[in-house]
């Protein structure tokens, strides 16, 4: 299944809209996703006319350095953790939780509505 098969997968087993992220999107990603730290955290801000919408970490927690988070294309997690592309159709609003064991929770957080 390619990455857009798979990310209307993610969208259709939690029942929520599909809001396709393509390969030269950019995303914000801390460097320690390449760490192989878990758990995988993403959320996906409402678009506001910025360019990026995703924000993708490891770990319990993230910085609020002004550097934690890297510019980068989608295409790129295919040489860091191809997995996570699936989650990326989620629409606004969205989070999601994975690890290297098999867990996996996506959730609707409406406080990113005040950010």
């Amino acid at each position: 299944m390619d990455y857009q098969g798979q990310q209307k997968y993610i969208c259709n087993k939690y029942n929520v809209p599909y809001v396709a992220s393509n390969l030269n999107d950019m995303i914000g990603i801390a460097k320690n996703v390449a760490s192989g730290l878990m758990p995988i955290n993403g959320l996906r801000h409402p678009h506001d006319g910025n360019v990026i919408s995703w924000y993708i970490w490891a770990g319990e927690e993230f910085s609020e350095a002004d550097d934690f988070f890297q510019p980068m294309h989608v295409k790129h997690l295919q040489d860091i953790n191809p997995e996570i592309i699936k989650y990326l159709g989620l629409p606004p609003c969205h989070r999601f939780l994975i690890d290297d064991k098999g867990y996996e929770d996506v959730w609707e957080d409406l406080s990113l509505l005040d950010i």
